[in-house]
Order: structure tokens, then sequence, then C-alpha cells
């Protein structure tokens, strides 16, 4: 089991009802991580418009996850 400590950015902190949340997981990846948030959270976004990023850099939803790790999830992004 890993800790992971969640932030949530755009419509997905307004989904969430949270900002950031740590949560245990067994998820191997991103990708599954985001799959299994989707039963916890009404999450909309289909995961192949995710950005997700690892302590502050960019990274593929395939990366897999460690213990301790900090997420952020990034939906689209719309200027104006």
């Amino acid at each position: 089991m890993k800790t992971i400590h969640l932030l949530y950015f755009a419509f997905l902190r307004e989904q969430a009802g949270t900002s950031s949340e740590t949560i245990q997981t067994e998820a191997a990846t991103i990708l599954d991580l985001y799959h299994e948030l989707t039963a916890r959270h009404p999450f909309t976004l289909p995961s192949a418009s995710l950005r997700a990023a690892i302590d502050n850099t960019y990274t593929p939803l395939s990366t897999p996850l460690t213990d301790e790790t900090t997420i952020a999830l990034i939906p689209p992004v719309s200027g104006g």
C-alpha cells in the first residue's frame, strides 16, 4: 500500500470537492490511480485529456507510483 498526496486543479478540484487529499492505494501507475479516483469522485474528464505532475514535473500517466509521492492532476486549461 502506498501513500499518495494528491493536488487537484481547476474543475477536477470542484468535482473532488477539495483541492488536496492524501490516500492509500494499490494503484501501480498514475493512470491506474486516476481510474481508482473516478470511483471515489465524480470525475468526468477522460484520462486521455489529463495531465499529471510528480513533485512539480510533468510526467506520463504510465509513470509508476512510489510511496509518499505528491501528484498534481491537471485538466486542460484554456486562457482568456
